[in-house]
């Protein structure tokens, strides 16, 4: 098995797969350890998936946190993580950290990792991809043959539109921009979040913050804002962020400039086609696994790796040619996410219509039982075994909007296209 893309999908699927049984490649563009743009944080939802991987150890020596420090429209709500299935516990890693461990523990179950390998071309056998052509630095290209192959490149998904993948903008996409900036309170066990942006003048902006404490001194602060394509994000996220440490410098005690600020749209609530044919399947970001409320992937990173995986590894060869995952894949996504993507992206459609926030927003934040619903739904805190009213709610909810989808979440490739 090929993994092209070695962030949390992709390592995950391999050291899923390596420890399964296969033989595993996992390949990334890039040389580890490696930055990528992210709020670096990580629900109840990643850290389970971390501790299946062995990383519990790993992981409690990171910076953890309690819950989320909601604040706006007058208001500051303190939410813990709910006490259920899931740990009640969540962390925040740079990405250069959370990748290379990740990586690491998928070549500790025996995969064999490749580095400064960009994947620029496939090569097909029929309906099947037999191979794919990798570009190293020096400018030599070699092909690595392949019978299954997992695509986890990310957002952009460079090999994914070789492919036939498709970018559906019609339902709420992200837009995101973070850096890193020295904090006299990055002890903090809170996560922070700021509903409510305001400029000089005191006009309501659109988008949000974030201020998450990172081990070493440091947070990551960025800022965040949703679109439709026919409600396009109207905002600079440079100036926006900029616009933000300032706000933040004082409470947070930051002491010098943003380090590393980079910028990233997000598909959200599978708004791709195109993510799996014969013997091969996108995961994580590229295949738009990003939770529309909040703009979380990794856990959903984590969890296609480790899907995909068990798929893979139940495919054995036999005289009609194994598994066909053109249409069992994104099957297996729907049945997970198809629910909650559904009716989470058209929760945050509306956030995009103007003048909606400045209503909703002071409503919202006076209710504490509200703002706690919202934080376990918008954290992927829905949990498949839960039997209270919130969870049937919330999936009677996604029941409903699937009905009304004309284009539902991981669509085949030939709707509206």
């Amino acid at each position: 098995m090929l993994v092209i893309g070695a962030g949390p999908a992709g390592a995950s699927a391999a050291a899923w797969a390596a420890r399964s049984g296969l033989d595993v490649v996992l390949a990334d563009a890039q040389t580890f350890p490696r930055d990528k743009t992210c709020g670096d944080g990580l629900t109840p939802r990643a850290v389970k998936e971390l501790h299946l991987l062995g990383l519990r150890d790993w992981l409690d020596g990171r910076a953890g946190n309690r819950g989320l420090r909601a604040s706006g429209f007058g208001q500051e709500l303190y939410l813990p993580w709910p006490d259920g299935r899931l740990p009640a516990r969540g962390a925040a890693v740079s990405r250069a950290e959370l990748d290379t461990a990740v990586r690491d523990v998928a070549l500790a179950w025996g995969a064999v990792g490749l580095q400064s390998a960009r994947a620029v071309d496939v090569e097909r056998d029929g309906d099947r991809v037999s191979g794919v052509v990798v570009a190293t630095r020096d400018g030599a290209r070699h092909t690595i043959a392949c019978r299954r192959l997992v695509v986890a490149d990310g957002a952009r998904s460079q090999l994914g539109r070789l492919l036939g993948r498709r970018w559906h903008r019609d339902t709420a996409y992200g837009v995101a921009a973070r850096g890193y900036v020295r904090s006299g309170r990055a002890d903090d066990p809170w996560i922070s979040s700021h509903l409510e942006l305001r400029g000089d003048a005191g006009e309501l902006l659109s988008g949000y913050g974030w201020v998450f404490p990172l081990s070493g001194g440091e947070v990551n602060i960025g800022v965040g804002t949703l679109a439709t394509e026919s409600r396009p994000a109207d905002v600079n996220l440079r100036t926006l962020l900029a616009h933000y440490v300032a706000q933040q410098r004082k409470d947070w005690e930051l002491d010098g400039e943003v380090r590393a600020p980079s910028s990233a749209l997000l598909p959200m609530g599978g708004a791709v086609s195109g993510i799996a044919g014969r013997n091969w399947a996108l995961v994580g970001d590229a295949a738009g696994c990003v939770n529309p409320l909040n703009g979380e992937g990794i856990d959903y990173g984590l969890e296609t790796g480790r899907l995909v995986a068990a798929v893979l590894a139940g495919d054995r060869p036999s005289a009609h040619g194994g598994l066909d995952l053109t249409t069992a894949w994104p099957a297996t996504l729907r049945r997970h996410y198809g629910e909650a993507f559904s009716i989470a992206r058209r929760l945050a459609g509306l956030l995009t219509v103007p003048g909606l926030l400045s209503k909703a927003g002071p409503v919202g934040m006076r209710s504490r039982p509200l703002m706690k619903v919202a934080l376990r739904v918008m954290g992927n805190l829905v949990d498949p075994a839960d039997r209270d009213v919130v969870a049937l709610a919330w999936r009677a909810a996604g029941r409903a909007s699937l009905r009304f989808d004309e284009r539902p979440p991981f669509p085949a490739a030939d709707v509206h296209s």
